[in-house]
């Protein structure tokens, strides 16, 4: 399982003119059962992403297709978690 930061960085301004290549990004990922969550991080720095069911290295190269990025509208930053325990809601992130 991975949480993927997406922090914006000195091109934030630019996010209006990638913003729906980076919503259709954000809906491949859906499709592709990748991506399991998305949001905002409060109060407007950016967004977070919670991923499954992919390889560091598939992630890494979808994050970097993403416009947001490619643009450096958001700086991304991947982190990796090994679960151990998770609600029953949840349990399909063990696997």
């Amino acid at each position: 399982m991975f949480i993927v930061l997406l922090r914006f960085s000195r091109n934030k301004g630019q996010a209006n003119q990638f913003m729906e290549g980076h919503k259709e990004w954000i809906k491949r990922g859906f499709d592709d059962g990748v991506f399991v969550l998305v949001g905002s991080l409060q109060p407007n720095l950016g967004g977070g992403i919670a991923a499954h069911n992919t390889s560091l290295q598939d992630l890494q190269s979808r994050v970097n297709d993403d416009p947001f990025v490619a643009e450096n509208v958001v700086a991304a930053e991947i982190l990796e978690i090994a679960p151990s325990k998770a609600d029953e809601r949840l349990k399909f992130l063990l696997d």
